[in-house]
């Protein structure tokens, strides 16, 4: 039993210096990776937090940019004019697969325009109603839509935003007229809903210290699972509305990067996601894990690229940029 174990350590130790070995032989220089948003902010904390843990496996720097902008795109678009080598990648935002279709003319093609790396964790959204509200559920909710159609005033941080898109297509899957509220950002839409302006908000969890504090009732969460800080409160998708939104954040680079490339990419950022520090911090900012390896990534960007055209032509948001 004790030369089995150790020669499991040995295994384990040499598989880890094979990776550093050939990821050394393909990348020979520091790789950068734009950030979609600002630095300081919880996104930029996690990429560099993940950035660490890819470069001690690289046997390279890996330096996070900030490039925020264009609706989230900005850092993308940089990484597609880059030499196809591995060295320079991208976040991609939920936005990357959603502006081409808002556009009058597409600027780019997130299929055609793209090697995908890996997709790394999502973010944690939800619908909230004051406390004092008679709505406690999402179904009490359907209940009062059906009979009072467009009279439940729901807000989001802003048109064509993950939050926004995300309850508009709840309330397609269940057939109900709400009335949407678009605010400049979160920071309004909460001031708005805790004041009684509207009847509910559709966000990430700036909402969470409401919650805990007891202001407000947070009704559902949009992600593929439930989120771990609120293990009560049930999906969407588990209430039988067919509505998933972690809207993932996940590294690809400029098309043409050579597979063994993007495998020893793939290899070194998702070792980010054992990492015990990179763990705590994501359960800090209330994300979590959504792992998809390069040809599931792929898979699912074609999938959503499609999904996004149909809601964005739903919604009256085609060529509207």
């Amino acid at each position: 039993m004790q030369r089995r174990r150790l020669m499991l350590g040995l295994g384990a130790v040499c598989a880890t210096a094979s990776l550093g070995a050939r990821a050394q032989g393909l990348l020979a220089r520091p790789v950068t990776v734009f950030c979609a948003y600002p630095a300081g902010g919880p996104t930029d904390q996690v990429m560099r937090a993940l950035a660490e843990v890819a470069a001690r496996r690289l046997g390279q720097p890996v330096v996070v940019e900030n490039r925020p902008g264009a609706s989230g795109t900005r850092a993308a678009l940089g990484a597609r004019i880059a030499p196809p080598d591995g060295h320079t990648l991208a976040q991609m935002p939920m936005g990357v697969f959603r502006i081409p279709h808002m556009q009058k003319s597409p600027s780019f093609d997130p299929i055609a325009d793209f090697s995908y790396v890996i997709n790394l964790v999502g973010y944690t959204f939800g619908l909230v109603v004051r406390s004092d509200s008679p709505l406690r559920s999402i179904p009490d909710l359907v209940e009062w839509a059906r009979a009072n159609p467009e009279r439940f005033n729901w807000g989001s941080p802003g048109v064509g935003t993950s939050a926004h898109l995300a309850f508009e297509e709840f309330a397609s899957r269940a057939a109900v007229r709400l009335n949407h509220v678009a605010f400049k950002g979160s920071p309004d839409m909460l001031q708005a809903v805790l004041g009684g302006h509207i009847d509910g908000a559709s966000d990430t969890t700036g909402w969470a210290p409401h919650v805990e504090s007891g202001r407000l009732r947070l009704l559902a969460t949009f992600g593929s699972r439930r989120s771990r800080r609120w293990p009560d409160v049930p999906t969407l998708r588990e209430l039988g509305y067919e509505t998933v939104s972690d809207s993932p954040l996940g590294i690809a680079g400029p098309a043409g990067i050579d597979p063994r490339v993007v495998e020893a990419l793939h290899d070194a950022f998702r070792a980010g996601l054992q990492d015990a520090g990179v763990l705590r911090l994501l359960e800090r900012l209330d994300l979590s894990v959504v792992y998809m390896g390069p040809a599931e990534y792929a898979a699912w960007a074609k999938s959503t690229y499609a999904a996004e055209r149909a809601t964005i032509a739903r919604l009256g948001l085609a060529g509207s940029i």
